[in-house]
């Protein structure tokens, strides 16, 4: 290394930045540990919640499905040539 001092700040500036990397690995690690504990995602054996009501009533679907249909046929008569 040169006796001038220009490359002296290199060893602490490479110090510093390692050691906020490595606390920045160690709270993603902390986070994930916590997000885990909280209950973030359901386990895979967790059965689902059962609803007192469905999410949609006969006539809901009923409807859904008309409009869903409705749509496609808008669709597909725009989609065909025009010859």
């Amino acid at each position: 290394m040169p006796k001038n001092g220009k490359t002296r700040w290199l060893a602490p500036v490479a110090l510093l930045l390692s050691g906020v990397w490595l606390g920045m690995c160690a709270d993603a690690w902390a986070e994930a540990k916590t997000a885990h504990k909280q209950g973030a995602y359901p386990r895979v054996q967790d059965e689902p919640v059962t609803r007192d009501k469905p999410a949609m009533t006969a006539d809901e679907q009923a409807k859904l499905k008309k409009d869903l249909i409705d749509a496609r046929d808008r669709q597909s008569s725009k989609a065909k040539p025009k010859r």
